[in-house]
C-alpha cells in the first residue's frame, strides 16, 4: 500500500481535518499516532492514540516520549491542532491570556515537537513535516479571531524559515492554508458570530464566506485532482510545492 510501513504523527487527530488525516494514512498502511486532549469514542483501527494537550510544554513531552519509546523512526509529523475560542468583538476584548492562549494552541505544539524530533529526521538523511496554517493568515477576521490569524502567521513564517534551513538536508517543511471547512468547531465560531451580531447561523456564515474572498467559483473551470494534499505532499521530491490554488508553501 502507498504508505505501508512508514510511520507519521499526527496532532489533532481526532477531529474535523486532523481526523481525515488519520483515517486516510491508516488506510493506506501507515503506522499513526495521534494526540488529543480526549480520547475519541470512535477509534480508526491499528491507530495509536496519546491523550495529551500539547498546547502546553508537558504536554509536548509526553507525545515526544510516547514516539520515541514506541518507535525506532519517524517518516513525518502532521500539526494540525489548532483553533480559537476568543469572544467576539474585537481588538479590545482578547486580554493577554486570549493572546497566550492562541499562540500556544496555534503556533507553540509546532515548534515545540519539531524542536524535539525533527532532529531524528535529520539522523536518518530524511523526513517531512507539515504545518496546517490558516486562509486568515493572509484574511484575518478582526471580529473574532485576530488573535488565531496573528498565530497561523507566525506559523507559517516559522515553516518558512525552518524550511529553508532544513531542506538542504532532505527533510521536506510545508505549510497549508485551507479555507473554510465545516467542523465542529468552525461550526461554533460561527455560532458564536451569529450570537453576537443578533443574527441567524446563514447570516453569519454567509459574512464569514464574504470576509474571506466569497466561493471561488472560477476554480470550477479548473482541472484539479481532489485528494488529501497533506498525504500527497509526503511523495514529492521536492522542498516547496506550488498548485494553481496557491495554498501549499
Amino acid at each position: 500500500m502507498e504508505f505501508e510501513g512508514r510511520r507519521y504523527l499526527v496532532t489533532g487527530g481526532t477531529r474535523g481535518i486532523g481526523a481525515a488525516i488519520v483515517k486516510r494514512f491508516a488506510d493506506a498502511g501507515a503506522h499513526v499516532m495521534t494526540s488529543a486532549r480526549t480520547e475519541p469514542v470512535d477509534k480508526v483501527r491499528s491507530v495509536f492514540y496519546i491523550q495529551a494537550d500539547v498546547s502546553t510544554p508537558e504536554g509536548c513531552e509526553a507525545l515526544v516520549s510516547a514516539v520515541k519509546e514506541n518507535w525506532c523512526h519517524i517518516d513525518g509529523i502532521v500539526h494540525v491542532v489548532g483553533g480559537s475560542s476568543a469572544p467576539s468583538g474585537g481588538f479590545s476584548v482578547l486580554d493577554d491570556e486570549e493572546w497566550y492562549k492562541a499562540l500556544n494552541q496555534n503556533l507553540m505544539p509546532a515548534v515545540r515537537l519539531d524542536r524535539d524530533l525533527l532532529p531524528l529526521m535529520l539522523l536518518q538523511g530524511k523526513g517531512s513535516i507539515i504545518h496546517i496554517s490558516s486562509i486568515q493568515r493572509t484574511l484575518p477576521l478582526y471580529e473574532s479571531t485576530i488573535a488565531y490569524a496573528a498565530a497561523k502567521s507566525a506559523l507559517s513564517n516559522y515553516s518558512k524559515g525552518l524550511s529553508k534551513e532544513v531542506g538542504p538536508k532532505e527533510v521536506r517543511v510545508n505549510s497549508i492554508a485551507p479555507g473554510w471547512v465545516q467542523t465542529d468547531a468552525s461550526v461554533a465560531l460561527i455560532d458564536r458570530l451569529a450570537a453576537n451580531a443578533g443574527s441567524d447561523f446563514e447570516t453569519a456564515r454567509n459574512g464569514l464566506m464574504q470576509s474571506l474572498g466569497g466561493i471561488p467559483i472560477h476554480w470550477a473551470a479548473r482541472f484539479f485532482r481532489r485528494g488529501c494534499r497533506a498525504c500527497c505532499i509526503f511523495n514529492i521530491r521536492q522542498s516547496r510545492l506550488h498548485p494553481w490554488c496557491g495554498i501549499c508553501d
